[in-house]
């Protein structure tokens, strides 16, 4: 994993984005918070057990069904079950070590 700040590739709203090898930040100071960093490395994990071009192809579709649903791209971002794994993990700083295969399947929701 690289952490790389790359402020001007990092859309307008958003702090980073992981592109596996690489975490890519707005802010220098975001290399130590283990938060976002755990949150990223999550993103990681995900993009590796897909084979990296079929987890984008998904996260975008599942962007799309999702803005399709509440209308609201911040909603539409916050439902992808990519999203929602990470979110309610990256505090666990050990959540990687113990993590089950395809553990984004768990968080996805039809409602």
């Amino acid at each position: 994993m690289f952490l790389i700040v790359a402020k001007y590739l990092i859309p307008k709203g958003y702090r980073g984005m992981a592109v596996f090898p690489f975490v890519l930040m707005k802010y220098d100071f975001d290399k130590g918070n283990r938060t976002f960093v755990n949150h990223e490395k999550i993103h990681l994990k995900q993009q590796l057990e897909m084979l990296i071009l079929p987890f984008f192809i998904w996260y975008f579709s599942e962007y799309l069904v999702r803005l399709i649903q509440y209308k609201n791209k911040d909603l539409a971002y916050r439902n992808i079950s990519f999203e929602r794994e990470a979110y309610a993990n990256e505090k666990d700083l050990n959540y990687l070590k113990n993590r089950k295969f395809y553990q984004f399947l768990h968080y996805i929701h039809l409602k």
